[in-house]
């Protein structure tokens, strides 16, 4: 058939690059063109997650808003994909029959085949497995446009998660950790660079614990995620490296080393803690301690003096007391924080903290929150100040959404900065001295656009 599809997509940035191989999945398949709304759709696709309650919930409040759509045309296909697909299977057919496809992240290329059973058979199809790094053996060869920025890709280098942190679900959606064999990485890297990409993305659920082997068979040699963003650093038109998520058990030394010695690798890091309490991280299985985590900030600023630090933290678990929050506000403030984000704790079925006894009030768990969430963004505020007056080489994403007139880019720190300038800048990389920090953004104006082959820091 030939159609088109829409796919509406959940969670993290790794859900949005398998949401670009659906789409190349299924128009090599069967010739689907992308539909500006469900309305106008042959297929529909929910690219879920349920790392959070809410995004769980949201799925299936939107499966419910399409519901019309297949009673007027049956030949509509609705398919539900990713982490909530993983761990709900079929009972997401018995809570919304009209759904005709139910796929793992680990099986998203086996759509067309679940597709066409689903047409022959007349009967719901469910495939939640998890064959290891099956899929990328049956995935279209790297387009650019991953990202919004056609300068810009995402690339993912492992999937899965073998930590099992008590708060988390994705070991149980996604399954245990599966790194991408090192020539395949290569290889989409410099695709993606020969059509002009010069920004990529790393992405894995633990991204820096990547592992693989490099050489030819007779001489094979064992690699970590360190050596791996060095051959990286090689590629020819690839001028920035960025990679997410990182977890602290993996931030090894030569990890931190190569932050000093590439180039091409941005001077930003987002590195979760979750908590600055030790109690609360053993709780959690974090498998590090406070000090530990400072250890590694301390020596990656050592090493890379200007690199920004991003993190994630989860208020509210259960059992969270006043001094483990005191300490998560201190562990935030002497480590001044850049862009990070905060969560309040949400249960997870199956998870062994949701079996957790949890006495804090939650109007508390939400003062605390909002505490936190003002210290963290006056930490951004204070950083954005900071950046005026200096000169950031920044990729040129296109024209600003606010004002047509001028450019928006990103700068190695992960700030939007607008400002006026040629739009042939598209796309590529320029220099801008920092003008005005405002609340979400940076202004600027520009000093020059360097050329293309040189790197970026």
């Amino acid at each position: 058939m030939a159609g088109k599809l829409f796919i509406r997509t959940f969670g993290c940035q790794m859900n949005v690059y398998d949401s670009e191989k659906i789409t190349g999945v299924l128009a090599r398949a069967e010739g689907l063109a992308p539909a500006a709304t469900a309305e106008e759709a042959d297929v529909i696709v929910f690219n879920t997650c349920s790392v959070r309650e809410k995004a769980q919930e949201k799925v299936f409040s939107d499966l419910g808003r399409v519901r019309h759509l297949k009673r007027a045309n049956p030949d509509l296909m609705i398919a539900v994909g990713g982490c909530v697909a993983s761990q709900e299977g079929g009972a997401i057919v018995e809570r919304a029959p009209y759904v005709d496809v139910v796929f793992g992240p680990q099986t998203l290329h086996r759509l067309p085949e679940l597709l066409a059973r689903r047409r022959a058979s007349g009967r719901p199809q469910v495939d939640v497995s998890f064959p290891e790094i099956e899929k990328f053996d049956h995935l279209p060869p790297a387009r650019k446009g991953v990202k919004k920025a056609g300068a810009s890709a995402f690339v993912t280098i492992m999937e899965g998660c073998s930590k099992y942190c008590s708060f988390c679900v994705v070991p149980y959606t996604r399954g245990p950790e599966i790194s991408r064999p090192f020539d395949d990485v290569i290889a989409e890297i410099a695709g993606l660079a020969a059509q002009g990409v010069k920004e990529v993305t790393l992405l894995g659920q633990n991204v820096n614990a990547w592992r693989g082997t490099i050489g030819e068979m007779r001489d094979r040699q064992a690699a970590d995620f360190a050596e791996l963003l060095y051959y990286v650093n090689e590629i020819h038109g690839i001028e920035r490296v960025r990679y997410t998520t990182s977890h602290p058990r993996e931030f090894t030394q030569r990890l931190i080393d190569a932050h000093a010695a590439l180039p091409a690798l941005a001077a930003h890091v987002h590195l979760p803690v979750q908590s600055g309490s030790d109690r609360v991280l053993a709780a959690m299985k974090r498998g590090y301690t406070s000090l530990e985590y400072r250890s590694i900030i301390r020596r990656l600023r050592k090493a890379r003096p200007e690199i920004s630090v991003s993190s994630d933290f989860i208020v509210g678990f259960p059992g969270e007391t006043e001094a483990d929050f005191e300490a998560t506000l201190a562990l935030a403030r002497d480590l001044q924080f850049d862009g990070s984000y905060s969560f309040l704790y949400s249960p997870r079925p199956g998870t062994p903290a949701a079996e957790l006894d949890d006495p804090v009030p939650r109007a508390r768990k939400l003062e605390r929150l909002q505490l936190l969430q003002a210290q963290l963004e006056a930490q951004e505020r204070a950083i954005s100040a900071a950046m005026v007056g200096t000169v950031q080489r920044v990729l040129v994403e296109g024209p600003s959404k606010r004002n047509p007139a001028e450019l928006a880019a990103r700068t190695a720190n992960n700030r939007t900065a607008n400002f006026p300038g040629d739009a042939k800048l598209a796309h590529a990389f320029a220099d801008i001295r920092i003008t005005e920090a405002r609340h979400h953004s940076l202004r600027g104006e520009c000093v020059s656009a360097p050329p293309r082959a040189l790197h970026a820091s």
